[in-house]
């Protein structure tokens, strides 16, 4: 955790800031997948809302610290490629001492949720959209390069055909 501090965000609760400059792509920290989860039905609310990520193949897991508290914004300057079998973090873009890190969460999310979204970036979309393939086209073109293998793999089909589309 050397090159993050978990600490309070004006985005939402506790937001993870660098604490060194990144250059654009490179590696920021892995990601602890090691929490599967085995029966959902243990699984708490506060769980269920703010601390799962649903990967490949219907695998869920607890995300843990600092990457739970990564929040979404509209304006990220973070990315997730999967190296060697680990989930990495990776600079988006040349990012500052001090800044806070986050996520677009429709990166690599197929799922029908949704939330208000209070990120404050010039370009918010109001509404958080679960569903990487619901987001305007702009914006599935810009991201992606920033697909996960798996989630590629996995929607081949659809990413073909919206890449075929226009």
């Amino acid at each position: 955790m050397e090159n993050v501090v978990v600490k309070e965000s004006r985005i939402s609760g506790k937001g993870v800031f660098s604490a060194r400059s990144f250059k654009k792509d490179e590696e920021i920290l892995d990601i602890d997948d090691s929490h599967v989860v085995a029966d959902p039905s243990t699984l708490t609310k506060e769980q269920y809302e703010f601390e799962l990520d649903y990967l490949a193949n219907g695998k869920i897991v607890v995300m843990q610290a600092p990457e739970r508290y990564i929040n979404h914004s509209c304006n990220p300057n973070l990315y997730v490629k999967t190296v060697n079998g680990i989930r990495k973090v990776f600079a988006m873009r040349d990012i500052p001492k001090g800044e806070e890190l986050v996520f677009d969460y429709s990166i690599n999310g197929y799922n029908d949720g949704t939330f208000n979204c209070h990120c404050g970036s010039e370009n918010c979309r109001g509404i958080y959209q679960g569903n990487f393939f619901n987001l305007p086209k702009y914006l599935q073109k810009k991201y992606l390069p920033y697909l996960d293998d798996w989630f590629r793999e996995q929607f081949k089909e659809m990413i073909e055909s919206m890449c075929c589309s226009e």
